[in-house]
């Protein structure tokens, strides 16, 4: 039944409620995976540039416009142009969905960020099931989406469709931003947000993105920070022409030797970056973090075992973190132009080409970090005294981003996880890098947080990407809850 009064009328009453009663509330609209499996059957696939995959993340985007148009929300989708592709394709780039649900100037503007295309998958990679039905086992709704991002997107509009299904006033005015190219990098997407930063974004107050993961199975967290991204290749050439190994062996510097001898001068067994002064700009640990990382729930024998791993470079949970988290990291990814086929071919590569990366923390400066890395290599390779010539380029070079875990968002998303959960929530960074976070930050230069619904164990990009039926649920409340309590905060 809908109580009779209450600021949450059948929404947050919950407050009122013990733990048991809190979790047993019935959602007053239909909360079964219909829509997500519908979502879910649509191969939106954004990696593979096909004009077939292109096709149906178009589809995806008109659903969720239609969608997005049900709730009553007034939805633009701007069309994107077209992408040239190295091989000679022009491809179409889905449009971006802005939509906007109230315009209250008494009340604060939430803006969601979410993304409906996904990574490849198809059943023979080792999918337990068909990737694009979403099937349920032992409370688990598995399909390629489920929990990047389709499901937390969902999970958003169930949330305002609560407060309309229950004739309730919705506490804030709701914008969403929603694309089709997030797994390709967003082709296209900082572009329109700074040429809609005085028009769509000019009263957004507070930006929110649900495309990340809870450290834990079972509690939820918040997160405020994230890597960026540096990536490098490191170019060894002697001739256009591979050479014999049986008539040149022996005689000349061979492009591998000096490559793997360069790639191996990055990183110690340890992990540690070798590169002179990579560290200098990190941010040093303060007491209020280091507590933080104290009370965060993971166990590390089980994060190790679900790893795989037989052992970490650190033996404790702190150290495990920061070193994922707070430090940065150097990850070397593979050789171009090896030869790396079955077999043994007795070959000598005239050029060959290695990639790594380095994961950026902050205070890090993207320039600085280039510069530091190519003189570094340079000194490196002089030392050889090798024929042969040396090229280092970065191709990608993505900034780290850090938000203010006392913002009010932050303090009202807290509050919304103790009323929808009833326990305090993880504050946790995130390894990776989401470039958009960062965009947001610089350009509307307006709060930005992270508020992830799925579990440590949902697999995104992987086989068998799951999202739980009790995170998309509760998860669905704890927007609700949020609304309430960023409003409450904002006045």
């Amino acid at each position: 039944e809908k109580p009779k009064e209450g600021r949450l009328a059948g929404l947050t009453t919950l407050k009122t409620l013990n733990k048991k009663q809190r979790f047993a509330v019935p959602w007053p609209i239909c909360m079964t995976p219909e829509s997500l499996k519908e979502w879910v059957a649509i191969e939106s696939d954004s990696i593979q540039p096909l004009p077939h995959f292109r096709q149906e993340i178009f589809k995806m985007m008109d659903i969720a416009a239609d969608k997005l148009r049900h709730l009553g929300a007034a939805v633009d989708s701007i069309d994107m142009g077209h992408q040239e592709l190295p091989d000679g394709q022009n491809l179409p780039i889905p449009p971006i969905l802005l939509a906007e649900l109230g315009n209250d100037p008494k009340k604060p503007t939430v803006c969601f960020y979410g993304h409906l295309d996904v990574q490849p998958a198809k059943k023979e990679d080792g999918w337990h099931t068909d990737p694009f039905t979403l099937v349920e086992v032992d409370g688990k709704l598995y399909g390629r989406g489920a929990t990047d991002n389709k499901g937390p997107v969902l999970a958003w509009i169930n949330a305002v469709g609560a407060f309309q299904a229950l004739n309730q006033d919705i506490p804030v005015n709701i914008k969403f931003i929603i694309e089709g190219m997030e797994e390709a990098g967003s082709v296209s997407l900082d572009e329109l947000v700074k040429r809609e930063k005085d028009r769509f974004f000019s009263n957004v107050d507070y930006i929110v993105i649900s495309d990340n993961l809870w450290i834990s199975k079972k509690k939820p967290a918040l997160i405020y920070g994230t890597r960026g991204n540096i990536y490098f290749t490191v170019e060894v050439k002697c001739r256009d022409q591979d050479f014999h190994s049986g008539t040149f062996g022996g005689i000349l510097n061979e492009p591998m030797a000096d490559l793997v001898s360069l790639l191996g001068s990055l990183v110690d067994s340890s992990g540690h970056i070798l590169i002179p002064g990579i560290y200098d700009n990190v941010a040093p640990l303060s007491e209020e973090e280091k507590k933080m990382y104290e009370t965060i729930d993971l166990n590390l024998e089980e994060y190790q075992n679900n790893s795989q791993v037989e052992r970490f470079l650190f033996d404790t949970k702190e150290e495990i973190l920061m070193h994922l988290w707070r430090y940065p990291s150097l990850s070397i990814h593979g050789i171009e132009g090896a030869f790396h086929e079955p077999g043994a071919k007795t070959v000598i590569p005239a050029q060959v080409i290695g990639k790594f990366s380095i994961r950026l923390v902050p205070y890090m400066n993207i320039s600085v970090v280039e510069t530091q890395v190519k003189k570094y290599l340079e000194d490196i390779f002089s030392q050889r005294n090798s024929s042969n010539k040396l090229k280092v380029n970065m191709t990608l070079g993505v900034h780290p981003w850090i938000a203010n875990i006392h913002d009010i968002q932050y303090i009202a998303a807290r509050r919304a996880i103790k009323t929808v959960f009833g326990v305090d929530p993880d504050m946790i960074r995130d390894g990776s890098t989401i470039p958009i976070a960062k965009t947001f930050q610089d350009i509307i230069q307006k709060s930005v947080m992270m508020l992830p619904l799925g579990a440590v164990d949902d697999g995104e990009h992987s086989q068998n990407e799951k999202i739980n039926r009790y995170n998309y649920i509760e998860g669905s409340k704890l927007f609700a809850a949020f609304f309430l309590e960023v409003a409450k905060m904002h006045s």
